[in-house]
């Protein structure tokens, strides 16, 4: 077995096996396998019930608690923003365009459950919409108009061309202002979800539901965080660097 996937028995409760590893949940959604309050009952047993292959099963939920260690972070500093950019995309785009309807789905089915148990899950679920309200369409802005800028900078940058300092004069994007309060506001809205649910710290005696979604949000926190410290402080004073550079030239 993969290092960093943790074995999985055929005999476990469903809830014990959400409650070992949360991402575990997401397997479980996909079969309709209700894995908070029904989820008392062995792995094989439900599957059976649903006809569904339980080694086949057990093999998803191992895959869905793969880690994997990484040195990139000391590496990004030396990435070009070329591929800086594609990396973004790939990781942390690819992560988000499935991690936030997955969290809006869990947020809001346990909003409309325990609302009246938990007042504080409304304006959760509120300040979560506007988040990834706010989120989407700069991830689509920067995919669209910006990161391929930043890939034509970066060639004509590195082999010298002679008409990159017109590719900075002609398609530089003088939204930098606009993208920076943008991204305080996601800022802000991470900080109003920790103090509203106490560094995603679950109620006594929370359901299992309610812990996963917890750990949803705090997983999202921390990609968002790490992507921000990419773009902001390694991506973009990269291309300043660049454009700076380029637009002291004289013609």
């Amino acid at each position: 077995m993969l290092e960093g996937i943790k074995k999985i028995e055929a005999d476990a409760c469903v809830s014990d096996i959400v409650k070992n590893d949360y991402r575990t949940a997401r397997v479980f959604k996909k079969y309709d396998i209700d894995f908070c309050c029904g989820g008392r009952f062995p792995l094989e047993m439900i599957c059976a019930n649903k006809g569904l292959d339980t080694k086949g099963v057990i093999k998803e939920l191992e895959a869905a608690t793969h880690t994997t260690t990484s040195h990139a972070l000391q590496e990004y500093q030396t990435w070009k923003p070329d591929f800086l950019a594609d990396y973004i995309i790939h990781v942390h785009h690819h992560y988000l365009q499935n991690a936030i309807p997955e969290t809006a789905d869990l947020l809001g089915n346990l909003t409309k459950k325990h609302s009246a148990s938990y007042p504080y899950l409304p304006e959760l679920q509120r300040i979560f919409e506007t988040f990834s309200n706010n989120l989407m369409p700069r991830q689509q802005h920067e995919e669209e108009m910006v990161f391929p800028y930043i890939r034509q900078l970066t060639r004509a940058y590195l082999n010298k061309e002679s008409y990159a300092a017109l590719l900075v004069r002609t398609l530089r994007k003088p939204a930098e202002q606009v993208m920076l309060q943008e991204q305080k506001s996601i800022e802000d809205l991470i900080r109003q979800m920790r103090e509203l649910t106490h560094n995603y710290t679950p109620p006594p005696n929370a359901c299992v539901t309610h812990k996963v979604t917890l750990l949803k949000l705090l997983e999202l926190d921390n990609d968002t965080v790490q992507h921000t410290h990419l773009e902001n402080d390694m991506l973009y004073v990269q291309v300043r660097t660049m454009e700076d550079e380029l637009m002291s030239q004289k013609d």
